[in-house]
């Protein structure tokens, strides 16, 4: 197990490297160059020169890939350029109440969404089966804008259930107070979808020759879906789940700015609109060390579930 994960660690380097090489790229010839964006359309040349002395662009294109390894591998970004705060301190701040928010949400999402998709998958055919799938389709085809402004008027504003907007600063307090509806909108979002994934993942199972060996043994048909099937099923239910987790962090932008959660998600569209590169450039490196870590931890729960898979 040990070998395995140096070995994964190992080959994350060269991807990393990749990664790199293409953020520099984009941001050093396809985003233009940062001088002119920090100092307006009234500026001279000599506050262009200053700028670009003051950022480093002046520099050699491989010195300033050095120096943007040596901010990876020391995790200092420098300075956000529209607030002077430390990018790392930034990153620091904003991922509490992503996490907050997210880590209750996946496993809600997920223990709801494979609950529902054992039931319905053993009533494949019948009437509930085909109402729950017409409901699913029904609730994908929602945006998630009139999922926010549906509950943010139905339970906040004329139930007065949660706040419509804002963050605390106790854990408990964001969690149960500020947390609660966004959570219920996220998964009035995602349970339709997981359920019609994980359904499928279930009724390939359902098809293999141990389930009719389990069935002709005499066992239960809920001891068959909840123990073996499910055992078989969820090797593919993880990886879908620990793929996607990078990716909440960015992708729940639009609940965070509309309840005012100081998260990632927020301050990535934050970023964008005052074209502050050095909290894009950090965001969008550690998003990819969190998706290869991921992923290594997805293989290491294989083995968890089910250990007959063998880690190469």
């Amino acid at each position: 197990m040990l070998a395995y994960v140096v070995r994964r660690l190992w080959q994350m380097v060269p991807t990393m490297l990749g990664v790199i090489l293409l953020v520099f790229l984009l941001f050093n010839w396809v985003g233009g160059d940062p001088a002119y964006i920090l100092a307006g359309k009234i500026s001279n040349p000599e506050q262009i020169a200053n700028i670009r002395r003051q950022l480093g662009v002046d520099e050699p294109y491989y010195m300033q890939l050095w120096i943007f390894i040596k901010q990876i591998v020391t995790f200092d970004f420098g300075n956000s350029w529209s607030t002077g705060e430390p990018v790392s301190q930034i990153l620091g701040t904003r991922l509490g109440p992503s996490l907050t928010l997210l880590i209750p949400l996946t496993i809600l999402e997920t223990l709801i969404a494979v609950a529902l998709a054992l039931m319905v998958a053993r009533a494949r055919g019948s009437l509930t089966d085909r109402m729950v799938m017409i409901a699913c389709t029904v609730g994908m085809s929602i945006s998630i804008l009139v999922y926010i402004i549906v509950f943010q008027y139905g339970f906040a504003y004329k139930m007065g259930l949660f706040p419509v907007q804002g963050w605390g600063d106790g854990f408990a307090e964001n969690l149960f107070r500020y947390s609660a509806l966004p959570i219920i909108v996220l998964l009035a979002v995602s349970i339709a979808p997981n359920l019609r994934l994980f359904r499928t993942f279930v009724l390939d199972e359902i098809g293999h020759d141990y389930v009719r060996t389990a069935r002709a043994k005499g066992l239960g048909e809920s001891r068959i879906l909840w123990v073996h099937v499910l055992r078989n099923a969820a090797i593919p239910i993880i990886t879908y789940v620990m793929s996607n987790l990078p990716a909440l962090l960015i992708g729940a932008f639009l609940v965070e700015r509309f309840f005012s959660i100081p998260g990632i998600g927020r301050e990535v569209i934050l970023a964008v609109e005052r074209s502050d590169f050095p909290v894009i450039k950090a965001i969008t490196v550690y998003v990819a060390v969190a998706t290869m870590l991921f992923n290594l931890l997805a293989d290491l729960l294989y083995q968890a579930v089910d250990p007959r898979v063998q880690l190469q």
